[in-house]
C-alpha cells in the first residue's frame, strides 16, 4: 500500500515550526549541521544544465571519470580501493582522517578493564569495532556459517500498541496524514538481535539463513537462478520473541562517498520526489522524513537501507549503540540496546564512568565522522570502452535511472573543502521506493512501509570483490551477481526489470559491463 504524503504540507509545517522560510527552506532545516553558502540564481541554472541527463553516448561526458569530482581517488589495484581518504583533502586534515581510521578499527573491551578508552563494550553487541563490519571499508555478506562474521544482523520490531505514546517523528508524520504503521522495538529484544555477548552475558541467538533456488527464464535461450532466503532468530537466549515481532536483515553498506551524499542539498533530492506518480512514468519515489536527535527536528533521512538516518555522525552513534553497545553523546544508554527485560545487561559494568561521560566521546565520535565523511571515490574505469558505452546507453534505455539518478552538485560548504561544490556521479536519488514483494521486509521503518528501501548509490560497485572478496548485493546480500540484484527488481523497478530480461543477451551484458566499471 503507497502512502503519499503531500510534500508541500510537509514543507508548510517544517517552514512555519522553525521560522525559516527566509534561510534556504529544506536546505537549512535538512542540513542545519553543515554550513551551507546559498546558491545564486545563475548558479542554480548553470547546475541544472550540468545534471540534465545525457541524450548521447559516443563518447564519456566531461569528468565523468572522476566520479567523486575533486575528491576521487585513483582506483587501486588491491583491496584498499575503498580505504583512501578524499582526493582533495588538505594535509592539515589528513591526521584527522588517520585518527579517525583507528578509532573506526579500534577494538572495543569489556568493562572494567585498565584500558579505560577502550573499555564499555556490549554487554551484548555484533562486533567489536566498526572495521568488523565493515571490513575494509566495504560491503558485508550473508553468513556461511554460525561463526562467520559476516557483517550482517537482523533487525527486529513489533506493531506500535494502539495506546502506545507517539514519539516526537510519529506526532510530526501524523500531522501531516502520514500513515505508515508505527512500530516499537521488541519488549526484550530490542531494536536489532545482538549475537555476541560479553563474559556472563550470552548472546540474544542465531541468525539462520536458507535458501530455496528460484530459475528466471532470459532472452536468448539464457537463464539466471535466483536464490530466495527465509531467516530465523535460532536459539533466543532470553525468552521467545514477540508473536508480532518482525525481522529484517541488513548488510553492512559499503563506506565510500558519504560526506558528498551529505552535502547534496535537500532541494535536489526532494525534486525528484514523485509520491503520487503525477508524471505516469511508474515511478514514485518518497523522501524519508526521521528525527534527528542531534538538532532535535524532523529531518530528511539519508543514510541507510531505509534512509533512517540523517547525518553521518548519527549513522555512526547508531551503530556504537547497536552494533558494537558503546554510549555517545547521542544516544548515551550504557547498555546500549538492552531492554528493561534484561536486567544483568543493564546493570552491568559500563565504561562510562570516567571524564569522558560515555564510552566514545564527542570529539572521538566527530573523529569516526570524520573518516567516514571522507572516504574517497575510485576513479571509474574504462569510461570510453565502446561496450561500456553501449551499457551506458541501455542503462539509461531501460529506466535506471528514474531511481538510480546519475549526477548531482553538491552544496557550496565554508568548512568542508572536500565536499564542496563537486559535481558527482553516485546513481541514487537518495528516496525511498517500493521494490515489490519479493524484496519486502514487511517492517515499516520511520516513514518507509514494508516493500520500500532507499536507493543505494551504486558508484564503486563495480570494485566490490576486489575490495570485499565477494559478489554479493542487496540488503541481505542474497544476490550473488549484479545481473541477479537486477532480476530481483519490483514494484516500481518491474518495468525495467522486464526490459532487461527481454533485451538481446548482448545488450544485457553491456549493461552488466557497465555497471562494474563504476
Amino acid at each position: 500500500m503507497r502512502h503519499p504524503a503531500c510534500l508541500s504540507s510537509l514543507l508548510a509545517l517544517f517552514l512555519s515550526a522553525g521560522g525559516l522560510a527566509a534561510q534556504g527552506g529544506w536546505d537549512d532545516l535538512a542540513q542545519p549541521h553543515l554550513d551551507v553558502v546559498p546558491r545564486t540564481k545563475d548558479e542554480a541554472a548553470r547546475i541544472a544544465a550540468i545534471v540534465r541527463p545525457t541524450e548521447t553516448f559516443d563518447a564519456a561526458e566531461q569528468f565523468e571519470a572522476n566520479q567523486a569530482g575533486a575528491a576521487t581517488v585513483r582506483a587501486r589495484t588491491n583491496a584498499d580501493a575503498f580505504s583512501q581518504p578524499s582526493g582533495n583533502i588538505p594535509f592539515e586534515r589528513e591526521l584527522d582522517f588517520k585518527v579517525g581510521n583507528g578509532l573506526f578499527k579500534k577494538l572495543w573491551v569489556s568493562s572494567p578493564s585498565s584500558t579505560l578508552a577502550s573499555d564499555g563494550l556490549g554487554p551484548l553487541y555484533n562486533a567489536r569495532s566498526c572495521q568488523r563490519c565493515h571490513l575494509k571499508d566495504g560491503r558485508g555478506r550473508a553468513p556461511e556459517g554460525a561463526t562467520d562474521p559476516a557483517g550482517m544482523f537482523l533487525r527486529i520490531s513489533v506493531p506500535a500498541p494502539s495506546d502506545a505514546e507517539m514519539s516526537e517523528i510519529e506526532a510530526f508524520l501524523l500531522s501531516v496524514n502520514d500513515d505508515t504503521p508505527r512500530t516499537r522495538p521488541d519488549p526484550t529484544y530490542g531494536g536489532q538481535i545482538q549475537d555476541r555477548g560479553v563474559q556472563g552475558h550470552p548472546g540474544e541467538g542465531e541468525m539462520r539463513v536458507t535458501y530455496e533456488a528460484r530459475e528466471v527464464a532470459l532472452s536468448g535461450g539464457e537463464s539466471a537462478s535466483l536464490r530466495v532466503p527465509s531467516y530465523e532468530m535460532a536459539d533466543p537466549a532470553y525468552g521467545p520473541l514477540a508473536d508480532a515481532a518482525m525481522l529484517s536483515p541488513r548488510v553492512a553498506p559499503q563506506m565510500i562517498g558519504l560526506g558528498l551524499l551529505e552535502a547534496v542539498p535537500a532541494a535536489d533530492i526532494l525534486a525528484g520526489a514523485d509520491p503520487g506518480d503525477a508524471d505516469g512514468d511508474g515511478v514514485s519515489g518518497r523522501a524519508q522524513v526521521v528525527w534527528s536527535f542531534d538538532e532535535g527536528r524532523p529531518m530528511l533521512g539519508r543514510f541507510g537501507w531505509k534512509a533512517g538516518a540523517p547525518t553521518i555522525r548519527e549513522q555512526a552513534a547508531s551503530a556504537f549503540a547497536g552494533d558494537i553497545g558503546i554510549s555517545s553523546p547521542v544516544f548515551d544508554a550504557p547498555a546500549g540496546d538492552c531492554t528493561e527485560a534484561q536486567a544483568a545487561c543493564r546493570d552491568a559494568p559500563h565504561g562510562d564512568g570516567d571524564e569522558r561521560g560515555t564510552e566514545i566521546d564527542a570529539e572521538g565520535l566527530d573523529l569516526v565522522t570524520f573518516y567516514s565523511r571522507n572516504l574517497g571515490v575510485p576513479a571509474r574505469r574504462d569510461v570510453d570502452d565502446p561496450k561500456v558505452l553501449r551499457g551506458k546507453e541501455v542503462f539509461y534505455e531501460t529506466g535506471c535511472t528514474g531511481c538510480h539518478r546519475p549526477k548531482f552538485v553538491t552544496s557550496r560548504l565554508e568548512d568542508q573543502p572536500e565536499q564542496s561544490f563537486q559535481l558527482i556521479w553516485p546513481y541514487t536519488d537518495m528516496l525511498l521506493h517500493d521494490m515489490g514483494p519479493g524484496l519486502a521486509d514487511e517492517r515499516p521503518e520511520g516513514r518507509a512501509d514494508g516493500r520500500e528501501w532507499r536507493t543505494p548509490p551504486l558508484w564503486g560497485i563495480g570494485l566490490t570483490e576486489r575490495v570485499s572478496g565477494h559478489t554479493q548485493f542487496l540488503h541481505d546480500g542474497r544476490a550473488r551477481s549484479l545481473l541477479e540484484a537486477i532480476l530481483w527488481h519490483g514494484g516500481e523497478a518491474e518495468a525495467a526489470r522486464t526490459r532487461v530480461v527481454e533485451m538481446p543477451p548482448a545488450d544485457r551484458a553491456a549493461l552488466i559491463r557497465f555497471l562494474e566499471s563504476l
